[in-house]
């Protein structure tokens, strides 16, 4: 199965930024899309952005549209949220996670790491 591990999480000031990794190990053959997702306290896991492992099409919800981008090096088996002008909403625990098809459910998930953005 596909192992991930998620870096880079921190505190930041407003307005910071933050780059978060994710390195997959593994059949990273059978990845599709991976995904960034965060939870806040108390609230429901939302998407965050999406990229597609070969031909790197990415997605964003719309919280994060223009100041986050997320991008893969295939070469290091990592995928990378880039973060700017971050949000005290921001803070949350931030997942990566695979699938195997465009339809699938994603099925393989890291372990979190933590980003707080103060006011």
């Amino acid at each position: 199965q596909v192992q991930l591990v998620e870096s880079g999480g921190g505190l930041v000031q407003a307005g910071g930024s933050l780059r978060l990794s994710c390195a997959a190990s593994g059949p990273t053959f059978t990845i599709y899309t991976v995904g960034w997702f965060r939870q806040a306290p108390g609230k429901e896991r939302d998407f965050v952005a999406s990229i597609t492992w070969s031909s790197a099409r990415s997605y964003y919800a719309d919280s994060v549209k223009g100041r986050f981008t997320i991008s893969r090096d295939n070469s290091k088996s990592t995928v990378y949220l880039r973060m700017n002008t971050l949000k005290p909403e921001d803070t949350a625990v931030y997942y990566c996670a695979t699938r195997n098809c465009e339809r699938c459910n994603y099925d393989y998930w890291g372990q979190g790491t933590h980003v707080t953005v103060s006011s």
